[in-house]
């Protein structure tokens, strides 16, 4: 364990190692398990809670182990060289606990923070619907009828939006449009007038379960609302978004750095005509430029990172750039590592494979390309 007093260079060097064997050795048996059944099995999640690997963000105070920031995305670059549905475990519960806890009262902190940190309760964000935009446009709404809300709409692609306890979820007051009339409520998965539908396999993040969910009417307490009412989506997005962006830039880095030990090991050990791929100056500086793509993503991530900490004001527009060259990079790499490998990395069960078809995901987790770009272009603007 850290020490409550925070965590020292050494203690952070320890466990750095701890989770990098974890990684290679156990991480790999549950990568295959999910691969074989499709499905992420209870035991991890319970294995990496029991060994603090989902409160590491997290303040001292509320039970975490109280990691800066960029020293968390440091571990996090580890755990996104495994399999993708556990770094997704790793990267959500290290973060949906700062959407609630900025905007919780007493009550609220004791009943939703605390136990999504100690790993009590799972909670899974629900912002996402089939029929509108991430954002101001969504159309889930809730009429209010004294102490509760009547909750009527749909949400999809929610991870773990089947496995949860509570959903993080968005609304607005019925009748309003914009952000000024949007709610964040939590709302038990077992709500009455909630229906979920576990949706079809995935491309990649195998195992991952997503939900469609459907509310007629499902009643959700006034005291489960975060904040006041028109403030929801700055539940959403001003303590949420821009940390998570820039954890989602560093598991591209994790993914692309494991997709270029693949190719590296194979270069090496291949050979053609009598010599290794290493020696064809062709495959050789292919994997060159993938060493300068990964790294110039990693220290882009991680200076978004400290300006975040920091609290600069840039750090929204920084965290866009940081995804938008991480994800862009990550394809590139898992693309000519692939090449690398020839037509047998094409086949299960190469490693290799797996990879190439979990890099797919980060494309659109918190905002597709040009959703960055947008935000990008509004801070050159003045938009």
């Amino acid at each position: 364990m850290l020490s409550q007093a925070g965590p020292k260079e050494g203690e952070l060097r320890e466990l750095a190692e701890e989770v990098e064997a974890f990684v290679r050795g156990p991480g790999e048996e549950y990568a295959a398990e999910i691969e074989r059944t499709r499905a992420v099995p209870e035991g991890l999640w319970k294995d990496l809670c029991d060994r603090g690997y989902l409160r590491l963000a997290a303040p001292a105070e509320l039970g975490g182990r109280g990691l800066p920031f960029p020293r968390y995305l440091e571990l996090l670059e580890l755990f996104s060289m495994s399999h993708a549905s556990l770094r997704m475990i790793v990267h959500v519960c290290n973060g949906i606990w700062r959407a609630i806890a900025r905007f919780a009262t007493p009550g609220q902190r004791e009943a939703f923070v605390l136990p999504q940190i100690s790993g009590d309760i799972k909670v899974a964000f629900a912002l996402t619907e089939p029929n509108a935009g991430t954002g101001a446009d969504i159309r889930s709404s809730v009429e209010r009828d004294g102490d509760t809300y009547y909750l009527s709409g749909e949400k999809h692609l929610i991870t773990f939006g089947a496995r949860c306890d509570y959903w993080l979820l968005f609304a607005r007051l019925a009748g309003t449009r914009g952000k000024d009339g949007t709610v964040a409520l939590m709302v038990e998965r077992e709500t009455p007038g909630a229906t979920v539908q576990v949706m079809p396999g995935t491309m990649g993040v195998r195992g991952t379960d997503h939900a469609h969910m459907t509310f007629d009417r499902a009643p959700v307490p006034v005291a489960n609302r975060l904040g006041e009412e028109g403030r929801g989506l700055d539940v959403a997005f001003d303590g949420f978004l821009t940390p998570s962006r820039i954890a989602v830039a560093m598991t591209c880095v994790g993914l692309a750095s494991r997709a270029q030990e693949l190719a590296v090991a194979r270069a090496s050990a291949r050979e053609t005509f009598g010599k290794p791929l290493a020696a064809r100056q062709a495959v050789a500086f292919a994997l060159a430029e993938n060493a300068t793509d990964i790294e110039a993503a990693r220290q882009l991530t991680l200076h978004a990172a400290r300006r975040w900490e920091g609290g600069d004001d840039r750090a929204s527009t920084l965290s866009s750039m940081a995804k938008l060259n991480a994800v862009d990079m990550l394809t590139r790499v898992t693309d000519k590592a692939l090449q690398v490998h020839g037509g047998i990395g094409y086949w299960e069960p190469n490693p290799i494979e797996r990879v190439y078809r979990d890099a797919r995901a980060q494309r659109f987790e918190e905002g597709t390309n040009e959703i960055q770009k947008a935000v990008i272009a509004r801070s050159l603007f003045g938009g």
